[in-house]
């Protein structure tokens, strides 16, 4: 008789013996290989082609000359570019403020469950964010025009002056206006997103214990919402100083409130393309990133810091808490 050994006594395998099967350890950056194509191909690549420009500088006698670091020194002590810098500051605390709380409060209406038409009313904040900054500062700028747009031609039926949307003390809001509108729908989407998130069992107990809408709102919905908050503030921040295409457009309706240091991208776009300075502008790009970088830290800082003062810290036993006295054996405690 042969005898068959059981199952558990079977040799094992040889340490370092390799399986047969397909290996998949490479899978994974066949994937990502095309993504990372583009993303050296339009991104990296152009920024160090930037930076390898901006140690350069072009001169009448001797062409182009290694310059180091002076594009960079001439650029901190460019009284344009710090004004341009200042005003770009000056909007994002005017317009983000306001553009947070009417995509929160479109966010908030919606996960109510109270209004009326909700799919609606969401497309309609939504749609604006879809039209092209270029259409819509020229729609704007048809509406703010002193003299065929509809608010002056109203005002010269009525009487009165035509209200000067594109003066020097009112461009800036004018601006903000329009960035406004074109935004709340986005960051209304990604803070209803985060209110979907928020798990329905929170607002059961809530109103088993006796809560409104109102308190759910504050007391669970908003401290929800602060990573999703401290995103679109994220967002805002970068696209502020990278305030481009509306004041570009609207220069032309108004050429003597609007020049070509308005803001720090229109600047480096003029020295680039009108005034031929490409190594100057190559070094006030690179300086206009290291501002957004600056800020988004210091924004991000000061959240996380003040969320994490807000947050209270773990409960300790009433033995532990100076003037509890012990309670009597079999006294009922709440």
């Amino acid at each position: 008789m042969i005898d068959v050994l059981p199952a558990s006594t079977a040799a094992p395998p040889k340490r370092g013996a390799r399986s047969k099967g397909p290996s998949h350890a490479n899978s994974g950056y066949l994937f990502v290989l095309p993504f990372l194509l583009v993303f050296l191909a339009m991104l990296v690549l152009p920024l160090a082609y930037a930076a390898y420009l901006s140690l350069f500088r072009e001169q009448l006698i001797g062409g182009t000359v290694f310059a180091g670091l002076d594009n960079y020194t001439r650029a901190l002590t460019d009284d344009r570019l710090v004004e341009g810098i200042l005003r770009v500051a000056r909007f994002f605390a005017i317009q983000v403020p306001v553009m947070l709380a009417l995509s929160l409060a479109a966010a908030l209406a919606i996960d109510s469950g109270l209004l009326r038409f909700a799919k609606v009313f969401r497309l309609g904040i939504f749609v604006p964010y879809a039209v092209p900054a270029v259409v819509a500062t020229l729609m704007w700028g048809y509406l703010y025009g002193p003299d065929f747009g509809p608010f002056a031609q109203l005002a010269k039926k009525i009487g009165v002056s035509a209200p000067q949307f594109l003066s020097e003390g009112s461009m800036l809001g004018s601006i903000a206006n329009i960035v406004t509108w074109e935004f709340v729908g986005y960051n209304m989407i990604i803070l209803y997103a985060a209110l979907q998130a928020i798990p329905h069992d929170l607002y059961e107990a809530a109103a088993v214990d006796g809560a409104g809408a109102f308190r759910i709102a504050r007391s669970i919905k908003l401290p929800a919402l602060r990573p999703a908050l401290l995103l679109c503030l994220i967002f805002s921040v970068i696209g502020s100083f990278q305030l481009f295409s509306e004041p570009q457009l609207l220069q032309r309706l108004a050429p003597n409130v609007i020049d070509s240091s308005y803001t720090p991208n229109l600047y480096a776009y003029t020295l680039a393309f009108t005034g031929q300075e490409v190594n100057y502008a190559a070094a006030v790009s690179f300086l206009l990133g290291l501002v957004i970088v600056i800020a988004s830290y210091t924004v991000l800082l000061a959240t996380t810091r003040r969320s994490s003062a807000a947050r209270p810290g773990p409960p300790r036993p009433r033995e532990q808490v100076a003037g509890d006295a012990p309670s009597p054996k079999g006294a009922a405690t709440c």
